[in-house]
């Protein structure tokens, strides 16, 4: 790409608005996954005795499926993002390219 080109890209108000949306979802989504994992991790440091209640009769405790839920939030999490790259973000990113082509 030529100087050029890469200005052009970088004032594209596409190409703006592309950035500025993929960065703000990301951080959004890695705040709510922080919040997540510290909540867990400061429960487990400030009152364990809350995650070692016993399920049932069993000894499986509280804390084992609330561990897997975390991870499966990370997992919904990353499906939510790549759901929305996949078609909001690609749609910019192409139109970004389209117009780059028309002026190269």
């Amino acid at each position: 790409m030529t100087k050029e080109q890469i200005e052009h890209v970088r004032n594209n108000p596409k190409y703006q608005k592309l950035v500025k949306e993929r960065s703000r979802f990301a951080w959004t989504l890695s705040i709510i996954m922080l919040v997540v994992y510290y909540a867990f991790i400061l429960t487990i440091a400030f009152d364990p005795s809350l995650l070692g209640i016993r399920m049932g009769d069993g000894v499986m405790t509280i804390g084992i499926p609330i561990g897997v839920a975390i991870i499966i939030i990370a997992f919904i999490l990353t499906g939510v993002y790549v759901r929305r790259a996949n078609s909001e973000f690609d749609e910019l990113s192409h139109q970004v390219k389209e117009e780059l082509k028309d002026i190269a």
